[in-house]
């Protein structure tokens, strides 16, 4: 089982920068060695999307909408990872969510943090 914590959401200004962070914990021993992490977003009436993700290799990935504007890291020595968010736009405003997937064997997910993109 995998425990997924986010934190780091709030207020921010279009053209600022928040940074996001995901604790992982349970019993799933180097987690990050075994789970694609990724983090994903929900606007209002929207589907969940994905946002960024790192696999196991360290091989990344984005959505077109936020290439070259966040990204996304880990901390292997702490269970964490992290999105950093620049230059953000109002239509980034969104829940965003921490994500731990390792296909059939475990889909896990954190309770999700608010981003509002707002002058």
């Amino acid at each position: 089982q995998v425990q997924l914590v986010e934190s780091g959401g709030g207020l921010v200004q279009p053209g600022g920068s928040l940074r996001l962070s995901c604790a992982a914990s349970g019993s799933i021993f180097a987690i990050f060695s075994t789970h694609v992490m990724g983090w994903y977003r929900q606007a209002p009436g929207k589907q969940r999307e994905l946002v960024a993700r790192i696999t196991p290799g360290g091989f990344t990935n984005y959505a077109d909408s936020v290439k070259g504007r966040f990204t996304i890291s880990r901390d292997t020595t702490k269970n964490m990872v992290y999105l950093q968010m620049d230059s953000l736009k109002p239509e980034d405003t969104a829940v965003y969510y921490c994500n731990a997937n390792q296909g059939r064997v475990g889909d896990y997910w954190g309770q999700g943090t608010q981003v509002t993109v707002s002058s």
